[in-house]
């Protein structure tokens, strides 16, 4: 049971589950329907990543300091994962997107498809990722002075 103590992991975590819970109520308000699947998907408001990555780093640099090799490692995991989720997954959903469109418009290729569409919500808008920064960071603050300070 000492990993319960390991406050960077557990702030990680939690961090990463609330942003994906937080994920039904806001849809719900935004798209006026009730998807608790919302909170099973990639994509949406806010990034999961990106809250999962930004609390990892606040964590370590709230326990070992900014100066920290371990605050430096987790600070460019950060980035690149924040990246990722707003560049390439992002692209790569609205490729998806295109494609689905097209095959469904030329009989030809729906004829030969398999029948499932590819998964058009994968990344995020940047606007997703900064929020899911910003909800990190106060996890993990929020989570230190709750449950460790």
């Amino acid at each position: 049971m000492q990993i319960i103590h390991n406050f960077p992991l557990m702030a990680a975590l939690i961090a990463m589950i609330a942003a994906q819970i937080v994920k039904v109520p806001l849809h719900m308000i935004w798209s006026k329907t009730w998807d608790v699947g919302v909170a099973f998907s990639t994509g949406g408001m806010p990034s999961s990543h990106s809250a999962a990555v930004t609390s990892l780093a606040a964590a370590i640099a709230i326990s070992e300091g900014l100066d920290s090799t371990t605050f430096a490692v987790a600070a460019v995991l950060s980035a690149i994962t924040m990246y990722d989720a707003a560049g390439i997954r992002r692209h790569a959903g609205l490729h998806a997107s295109f494609l689905n469109r097209l095959v469904k418009s030329t009989p030809s290729l729906l004829k030969e498809s398999s029948g499932t569409e590819l998964k058009e919500l994968l990344g995020h808008r940047p606007v997703e990722v900064l929020a899911g920064a910003f909800f990190g960071v106060a996890a993990s603050i929020v989570i230190y002075f709750t449950l460790y300070a």
